[in-house]
């Protein structure tokens, strides 16, 4: 196999490995989270989402926690993303220069309907002026597809359902794609054909792959997004986030997982794993919770 030589591992943990604890994580505890990952490595990281706190209350000090990654100086070689859900988010955002703002759309009807409550072409057509308006502003724009191989109400997703919604992203604005198994019910093949169909509209250094570990696939589906040459994942140190559709599944394949795979591999991250493990074990003590990582629970119990 003709595997990449390096990797970029986009750390979640702050934005979708938080979002649905119910506990309140205070902004310092988010902005240590931030700066462990940074310090271990990590180049590029999802930091918060300006969505409304009556829908996801986690993310309730987007401005907060913005004002202070920019008041403790941003590193300039690290990309800030946040996610926006629509104008008026990204208008919110702004203010404090993300350098990349995340966009959505589902490649499930059903999903879009009761995720969003729109259909997946009213859901781009919103999202048509913040991506005009963040290129405008010199800021990246990122389309994620969720739903790309299975959904928890349609079923079995096909591959010309993510083919559609790719053109529709790569059409309003979007410079990078990233492929979601939202629920991780994918499987090597299925990820591969989700993600191939993708290939005819964007190119695949452009691509990246978000899996959960719902089933326990996720690793498995990111060595099978590398067989194609997929050199950009989406990870969630020790694990945070859960998949709301599978109770008490796992969700976010662990940062730690992947990136132990990849360094026996030979592929370079720039993480360093000891120092990622360590992050990733102080957040789990926080919420109180086990560590999701199977590679940091055995470093770390060395």
């Amino acid at each position: 196999m003709n595997y990449p030589d390096n990797v970029l591992i986009v750390d979640v943990s702050p934005r979708d490995g938080l979002q649905n604890e119910k506990q309140n994580v205070p902004t310092d505890i988010k902005r240590e989270l931030i700066a462990g990952l940074i310090d271990a490595g990590v180049k590029k990281l999802e930091v918060t989402s300006f969505v409304s706190p009556k829908w996801v209350p986690q993310m309730g000090d987007n401005a907060a926690l913005m004002q202070a990654l920019n008041d403790a100086k941003r590193h300039s070689n690290v990309c800030y993303s946040v996610l926006v859900p629509n104008m008026r988010g990204f208008e919110s955002a702004v203010a404090y220069s993300p350098d990349e703002v995340v966009i959505f759309g589902s490649a499930s009807e059903a999903f879009s309907q009761k995720n969003i409550n729109c259909s997946i072409d009213e859901s781009i057509e919103r999202f048509a002026p913040v991506a005009a308006a963040a290129k405008a502003a010199g800021i990246k724009v990122r389309g994620v597809i969720s739903c790309t191989v299975g959904c928890p109400y349609e079923g079995e997703i096909s591959p010309d359902k993510v083919a559609y919604v790719t053109k529709r992203l790569v059409d309003i604005g979007a410079e990078h794609i990233g492929i979601a198994d939202t629920i991780g019910v994918g499987t090597p093949v299925k990820i591969q054909n989700a993600l191939k169909a993708a290939f005819d509209y964007i190119d695949i250094a452009d691509i990246s792959g978000h899996f959960h570990d719902t089933y326990g696939q996720a690793v498995a589906n990111t060595l099978a997004a590398l067989e194609l040459g997929i050199r950009q994942f989406d990870t969630s140190t020790a694990g945070l986030g859960g998949c709301p559709y599978a109770k008490g599944a796992t969700g976010n394949v662990a940062t730690e997982d992947v990136v132990y795979m990849l360094h026996g591999m030979g592929i370079h991250t720039g993480i360093d794993l000891d120092k990622l493990s360590l992050v990733g074990q102080r957040i789990s003590d926080h919420l109180g919770r086990k560590n999701g990582s199977k590679v940091a629970t055995a470093l770390l119990n060395r």
